[in-house]
This record gives C-alpha cells, structure tokens and sequence, in this order.
C-alpha cells in the first residue's frame, strides 16, 4: 500500500445508504406497470446506470417497449428517486463514514467519488460530504457504466494519479470488476464483501483505516 495516494469511493451503498430509496422508486414504478420485482432482482441492479437497471426489471415482462417508452419509465423513477433524496441530511451518512474520510485526509489521502448515479452531486450536498472530495466523476461525465472501468479512470485522472496510485471501495460486484480490470486495488463491503475478485475485505467501513495508514 506504500504507493497509494489516492482513494476513488462509490457513494451508493459504501458512504450514504440510498439502496432502500432506489428500490422503492423502482418497485413504484414496477408495481404500476405490473412487473414483478423484489428485493433480489434489486440487488442485480447494483452498479448498473438507471437504463441497464430497466432493461434488468423488464425481463420479467412479455410486453416488447420502445426506446422512448423506456425513457420516460426511466425518467419517472429517477423523479420519484429525486423526490426522496429530499428526505437526505448528514444523519444519513453511514456511522463512522464523516470521522473515517476526515482521518484520511489527514493523513494525506486525495479522495473523490466515482459513481455511476447522476444525482451524486446533490446527494453530497444534501449530506454535506461535498467538501471532503476533490472530485466527483458521475453518470454526468461518463460514456459507460460500470462494470467498465471507465468512471474509475476519470476519476484518477482527475486527480492525477495512475490507477496502480489508487484504492477504489465498492460495495456491488460490477464495481468491483469495473476496478479490478482498470488496474485498481480495490476493497470490497456489503454485498460485494465476499466476491473473490476483490483484493480487500471492508467487514466495517471503519476497517479502511487499518488498511491505509
């Protein structure tokens, strides 16, 4: 780890616990069109853009949608999610988050998020993590979701640092993969914890601190 001098964070699920948001902006929109989804074709859409994440909950449908039908399902969820974000402060952050990052930067760490949400920005400011990140690379600037690594990389580029100077923490295994086949070393949490790809285990966000010193 002596040559890790930056840290690129997903922001869904690893900072702030937006999942349970996602999923009852899609299970609205589900439930309307008389799709099933549950909590486990949810988990499949960890990491994915919002169009992918469609595309993953109309397999269950037989009815055949065009390009712009799927839009504006697509638009309505994100209103529905963007609705909510209001509900945000920095009560919900995850425990230890705000302390861990600020112990970070201390010691000397360069931090940034790479996300493929294109609400990453206003989640931040609702939370009031904007200022601990010198970069924010989100679904707004990125060609590609993950698994391609592509959100990853502009992030490290932003801060200009090589993919071998930078950790990447993920917490769903399209991230994971989308770091490992950019040339990151990445620590993987929550869902992705025990995905064999990953270099790290994170049983607590808090465990970041042993790792990077």
């Amino acid at each position: 780890m002596e040559n890790i001098k930056g840290i690129i964070f997903d922001l869904d699920g690893v900072l702030v616990h937006t999942d349970e948001l996602h999923y009852q902006a899609w299970k609205s929109i589900a439930d309307k069109e008389g799709i099933f989804f549950d909590r486990t074709v949810n988990n499949r859409l960890r990491g994915v853009s919002r169009m992918e994440s469609l595309d993953i909950i109309l397999e269950k449908c037989d009815k055949t949608r065009s390009n712009a039908e799927k839009l504006h399902l697509a638009t309505q969820k994100n209103d529905l999610y963007r609705t909510s974000l209001a509900s945000l402060s920095a009560d919900s952050v995850a425990q230890g988050v705000r302390s861990a990052l600020l112990t970070l930067r201390e010691r000397g760490y360069r931090l940034a998020i790479g996300s493929s949400s294109k609400n990453a920005e206003g989640i931040l400011a609702n939370t009031q993590l904007r200022d601990l990140f010198e970069n924010v690379t989100d679904g707004n600037n990125i060609s590609h979701s993950k698994p391609h690594p592509e959100v990853f990389l502009k992030a490290a580029a932003a801060l200009g640092l090589s993919p071998a100077q930078c950790v990447v923490v993920e917490d769903a295994r399209a991230g994971v993969d989308a770091a490992i086949d950019g040339g990151f070393v990445c620590f993987a949490m929550g869902d992705a914890a025990d995905y064999p790809r990953a270099d790290h285990k994170l049983n607590d966000f808090t465990d970041i601190l042993e790792w990077l010193r």
